[in-house]
């Protein structure tokens, strides 16, 4: 009879990958190889979209603060310049809030920046 090597050790090292897996399209969730093989593309992914991420949210921000800027005939590095001159410290997550969910706050501060 056959000695077994690592058995538990195997199986649980598949379980793992085959649990990360799930939900991918067919095989690749259930044959180990494949599932490995596509893994390792995914967390890959992963944790370069999570440095994405933050970009694409920032661009965003500053996108809506320009729109909310052009229509009180301001231009964005303007405003910016205008906050900073002013001592007014709000990170732009919280100006493109303001911008499009609390229009006249922001106009406030707008006009805050025009003195």
């Amino acid at each position: 009879m056959a000695k077994a090597k690592h058995s538990v050790a195997t199986r649980k090292k598949k379980k793992k990958v085959l649990k990360q897996a799930k939900g991918f399209w067919g095989d690749r969730s259930k044959q180990y190889q494949q599932a490995k093989r596509v893994l390792v593309h995914a967390l890959r992914y992963a944790y370069r979209d999570r440095r994405n991420k933050k970009r694409e949210f920032r661009s965003l921000w500053i996108a809506r603060i320009n729109a909310a800027c052009r229509e009180t005939g301001i231009s964005y590095s303007v405003f910016m310049d205008g906050l900073k001159k002013s001592k007014i410290t709000l990170d732009r997550k919280i100006l493109a809030d303001l911008a499009v969910r609390d229009n006249p706050a922001f106009k406030k501060l707008v006009d805050i920046v025009k003195k």
